[in-house]
This record gives structure tokens, C-alpha cells and sequence, in this order.
């Protein structure tokens, strides 16, 4: 075989070899924005189907339902926010979830211990606004049940407690299991005093609260917000990224010293709602 021959089927293999390695890490980035769209860029196109599905359906969502009861202790515009925490804390973190979201789960899943250690050192203070975005793009009531249901334990002085328990017992996002109210009395066991809580099971049953979380489901459709679980600290954007950093519990740890400095933390405790009479609905 000649020189030049050898030469071209080297260049030949060479080139072969090239293109595959190119390929290689073409594959291995198309698979990493695979990951990533799963965890993070997915938010974006949910909420982008999940305005036009409630637009679609928007008579059927914010039409005649009664009027607005709202649950106890509320705070924010319009009295949409429920809040956790000491009402002085010099932070705020505003998230804007939905309990069929399994984004919204693997945020407080994997954030909770750092949010309540930051809520009880009084650095901390959290205002939860419920979303029923998931209903509006896979069908189904859950996000609505949850959420009045939520509201609920808001009455009773247990949002917080059921809120966790909700999302650390999250179904599937096919399995719209929260549409059952029996589902959502029986995870309200598993919170000290829930269940038996005066009015909450009359609640929880007679969707008290459906009129108030469609007017916050509303609010996050007319909100420009890209997707649930939609996450602000003290007005800011910190999920997934506050600028250049992801978000993790040690940085949003340091994010919130950073925004506390000079600052005095929280002492004061959110006034506990009111008891409510058996068989009694709360006031608005």
C-alpha cells in the first residue's frame, strides 16, 4: 500500500473519529437539557400551557361560586397570602405552588428543614399563594380540593403542618387522588388536632373555600408568572438561579443573611385564629 493511500484512510479514520466524539457530546448535552427540562425548564412550558388551559376554561374557573370566603389570618393584596413565620421577620419568601405539582414537592421536599430553621430562628418569614395550575393541564380537581382544603387547616391554625404533609405524600401528577376529599381528611390525621379540628371536616367537605382559591388561582394566571412553584425572596427571583447561583439550601441560607444584615430578627407570632363552633363556617 502507497504512502498517500495509508495517509487518506489515517485522515479517513481521524475524521470518523472526530465526528463521533462530536456526536458524543452533542448526545451528552442534548441529555443533560433532558435532565434539566425535568427539573427546572419544564416550569416554564407548564406554565405557559398551564395560562392558555386556564384561559380556555376561564368562565368555568372564576365564574359564579358564591361569595368569597376567605380562610383566617390572612395577609398581602387581596388577602391571598397565607403566612408562616414571625409576622416581623425582616425577610419575606413568597411561593406561589400548586399541590399536584411535582416541581412545587421537589421545592419543599427539598427545602423544608431550611425554611423552618430559618422561620424559627425569626430570620424568615414565608406567604404561601395556592395555584390550581395542574388541573387546568391535566384535568381534574385535586389542586382545587387541596387547596380549600389547605385553607382549611389555615382555620384551624394547622396550614402549615398539613401543608408539608400534603406535598411530602404528593401522588402522582396523573393521579389526581387529591380530588378526594376522604384522601385529604385522611392525611389531616396525620396532623395533631386536624381532623378532629371544630369545622374542618365540614370545611374540607363543603368546599368553603373554592371561591377564595380560584380568585388566588386568578391571580397567578394574570400574574406573568412562568410556572409553579414560582419562588421570591423579598421580590426577587431565587428559583431555580438568583443570578448566576442555583439555588441550594446552603445559598438560600446565605441569601437570606445577606438580606437580614443589620436587620433585627423576628419575634412576633401570628395572631392564632379564632375557634370555630361545631358546625360553623368561618367569617370573611
Amino acid at each position: 500500500m502507497s504512502e498517500k493511500n495509508r495517509d487518506a484512510r489515517r485522515s479517513a479514520r481521524e475524521r470518523l473519529q472526530q465526528e463521533r466524539e462530536i456526536e458524543k457530546a452533542r448526545e451528552k448535552r442534548r441529555r443533560t437539557l433532558i435532565m434539566s427540562a425535568a427539573v427546572v425548564g419544564v416550569l416554564a412550558v407548564a406554565g405557559a400551557i398551564g395560562v392558555v388551559a386556564a384561559n380556555a376554561g376561564k368562565d368555568k374557573a372564576t365564574g359564579a361560586a358564591g361569595p368569597v370566603l376567605a380562610p383566617s389570618g390572612l395577609n398581602g393584596k387581596d388577602d391571598l397570602a397565607i403566612p408562616v413565620g414571625a409576622t416581623d421577620a425582616p425577610s419575606t419568601l413568597t411561593v406561589w405552588e400548586d399541590f399536584r405539582c411535582p416541581a412545587c414537592a421537589q421545592f419543599e421536599n427539598t427545602f423544608r428543614s431550611t425554611v423552618h430553621q430559618l422561620e424559627k430562628a425569626g430570620q424568615l418569614k414565608v406567604e404561601y399563594h395556592l395555584a390550581t395550575l395542574i388541573d387546568g393541564n391535566m384535568g381534574g380537581s385535586g389542586s382545587l380540593r387541596a387547596a380549600n382544603a389547605a385553607a382549611c387547616a389555615q382555620d384551624a391554625g394547622k396550614f402549615s403542618a398539613y401543608h408539608d404533609v400534603l406535598y411530602e405524600n404528593q401522588p402522582l401528577e396523573t393521579d389526581d387522588a387529591y380530588a378526594r376529599n376522604s384522601r385529604l381528611l385522611e392525611l389531616a390525621g396525620k396532623v395533631p388536632g386536624l381532623e378532629s379540628a371544630p369545622g374542618f371536616r365540614e370545611c374540607v367537605d363543603g368546599g368553603n373555600h373554592d371561591a377564595w382559591v380560584k380568585k388566588s388561582a386568578e391571580a397567578f394566571r394574570t400574574g406573568n408568572f412562568s410556572g409553579t412553584p414560582t419562588v421570591l425572596l423579598n421580590g426577587e427571583s431565587v428559583f431555580p438561579k438568583k443570578g448566576n447561583e442555583n439555588i441550594t439550601p446552603a445559598n438560600l441560607k446565605k441569601w437570606v443573611k445577606e438580606a437580614d444584615k443589620g436587620k433585627k430578627r423576628g419575634t412576633a407570632t401570628p395572631s392564632a385564629p379564632a375557634p370555630i363552633p361545631d358546625g360553623a363556617t368561618p367569617q370573611a
